[in-house]
This record gives structure tokens, C-alpha cells and sequence, in this order.
């Protein structure tokens, strides 16, 4: 299933929303390299992605440890990384569900708390991957779990709005509108599978805890976060 867009209007610009985008477009481009020199592609990984490993003091530079053998900029990462992307289709299939969802989210909330909000789970989310994984020294970057922090939320204040989804099934082709509740109770579950997956050493490179983590950080900070009037102001 590949989300298309949901029909869900909006009543304040997102500007947050563009801002993250614009801002993780901006490092993937000019410190990252946009992918294109392997030197400062992996030097940004590794300068900007978060390290359990060095984050809970197991990180042994003398042992040439994982593709970092000199470590990160230590806690700092922990935002840095929200950010940071590994690739293009990263970096877009992120932006890509944070304008699907971020927008109705940003608008529940108004554009500082949203920013707070985001920043919140994307931490919670990096802190559940280091707690899940103290001892690894690879690297994290993305900000999906942030992303998922707001799907969570988009799952208790939106659940019945549809979302127009191309599915691919096989033969089946088709696009449909899906019930979010339905939409994102899958991906939940597909999160789950993942971590389990994971956990029996193929969970492909993705950080399934840190999903796990930003969307129920997401589930119960929503309810301190969403606006009980209609989100009209920045505070």
C-alpha cells in the first residue's frame, strides 16, 4: 500500500510541515552530498547519525567498531539525526508521509506546538532505538520516527478520514480510499512484524523500534499537544 494523499482539509497553512521538509532536503543536499561523494556521504552518517552504542558509553574506538570506528558528535545526534537521510528514496518516501499527515496534525495543534511535538517523538523515537539496541554501532538517520509520532496522533484525532492509497496486490491494481484507522492500524502492524523480524537478526537495515517508539510517544503526547479551540495562532 502506498499512501496518495487523504481527504482531510485544513484550515492553517503548514508551514512547519515545509519547513521540516525543506530542512531535511537542505542537509541531504549540502552535508550530505546529496549521496554523490562516498566521503562526505559517510562522513555525515557518521557525524550526524545517532550511535547507541556511543550514546550508552559501549562505543570502544579502539576496537575499530562498525562502519564509525571513530564515533559521532555523541548526544547531539539525537537531533541531527532527525534530519538526516541515507538515501533519496529515504529522504522522500519521508517528506512523503510527513505531507500526507503532518499537515492535518500541524493544524490540530498550531505551527509552535506542532514543531515542539515533532521534535519530542523524533527524540523518543531515537531514545527507544537506543534502548532497544545499546551495544550497536551503526549508525541511525531518518525522521520517521517523528513521522511516526504524527501518524499516531493522525490515528487518534483522524481515524475515519480516508486516505487514497494505491494498493498493489499481485495482478490488483487499483487506487482506493482506505479509512485511516485501517491504513495505519496495518502499518502498526506491519511495525510489529518488522521489530520481530528484527529481533531475529533480518530487519533489513530499518529501525523498527524507533517507529515503534515516535508513534506511542505520538498516541499519548497528542493529547497534551492538540489544540481545544480551532488551531488559528501560532501558540
Amino acid at each position: 500500500m502506498f499512501p496518495l494523499r487523504d481527504e482531510n482539509p485544513t484550515t492553517l497553512s503548514p508551514l512547519i510541515t515545509f519547513a521540516v521538509i525543506a530542512a531535511c532536503t537542505g542537509v541531504w543536499v549540502f552535508l550530505q552530498g546529496a549521496g554523490m561523494s562516498d566521503e562526505t556521504y559517510y562522513s555525515s552518517i557518521c557525524n550526524l547519525g545517532a550511535i547507541p552504542a556511543e550514546l550508552t558509553g559501549s562505543f570502544n574506538m579502539s576496537e575499530q567498531q562498525g562502519p564509525c570506528p571513530t564515533g559521532g558528535l555523541g548526544w547531539p545526534t539525537l537531533f541531527t539525526s532527525m534530519f538526516s537521510h541515507g538515501s533519496w528514496m529515504h529522504l522522500i518516501g519521508n517528506c512523503w508521509m510527513l505531507w500526507i499527515f503532518g499537515d492535518n496534525i500541524e493544524d490540530s495543534m498550531g505551527h509552535l506546538r506542532f514543531l515542539a511535538f515533532f521534535v519530542l517523538t523524533g527524540l523518543i523515537a531515537a531514545g527507544a532505538h537506543t534502548f532497544m539496541s545499546p551495544d550497536s554501532s551503526i549508525p541511525m538517520v531518518g525522521a520517521s520516527g517523528a513521522i511516526s509520532g504524527i501518524m499516531g496522533a493522525y490515528f487518534i484525532l483522524y481515524p475515519k478520514a480516508r486516505i487514497k492509497t494505491l494498493v498493489v496486490f499481485f495482478y490488483f491494481i487499483r487506487i482506493m480510499p482506505i479509512p485511516a484507522w485501517v491504513f495505519l492500524g496495518i502499518w502498526i502492524a506491519m511495525q510489529f512484524l518488522g521489530l520481530g523480524a528484527a529481533a531475529a537478526g533480518d530487519g533489513g537495515g530499518i529501525a523498527y523500534a524507533a517507529h515503534l517508539g515516535g508513534l506511542f510517544a505520538g498516541l499519548g503526547l497528542v493529547f497534551l499537544f492538540r489544540k481545544t479551540k480551532p488551531a488559528t495562532a501560532w501558540i
